[in-house]
């Protein structure tokens, strides 16, 4: 599946494998990334597509807000976060 900006995605190399994150932009084979926690909105990590695995297309409310290119705050990307990965990743908590 293609990755399109504002799903999730799981990052599979780097010291931030294994961590959740939505994607903000796609840049040719660079994604912009982030979680509101270790990479804010207003540092997003690029990073190439290849060292991410596409999780899931989540219609929660933040997805939306980055679809519809509105303002969204580190706080409801982490929220949206950790209600999607559960129990899963703790660390992702606002």
């Amino acid at each position: 599946m293609e990755i399109a900006r504002s799903d999730i995605v799981k990052s599979t190399a780097g010291r931030d494998q294994g961590r959740l994150f939505f994607v903000l932009e796609v840049e040719g084979d660079f994604l912009l990334l982030a979680d509101g926690k270790a990479r804010k909105l207003e540092s997003p990590k690029r990073k190439k597509k290849k060292h991410v695995s596409f999780v899931t297309r989540y219609g929660c409310r933040a997805a939306e807000k980055i679809r519809g290119g509105e303002k969204i705050t580190n706080s409801e990307l982490r929220k949206a976060l950790a209600q999607f990965g559960g129990d899963g990743n703790p660390d992702q908590e606002g």
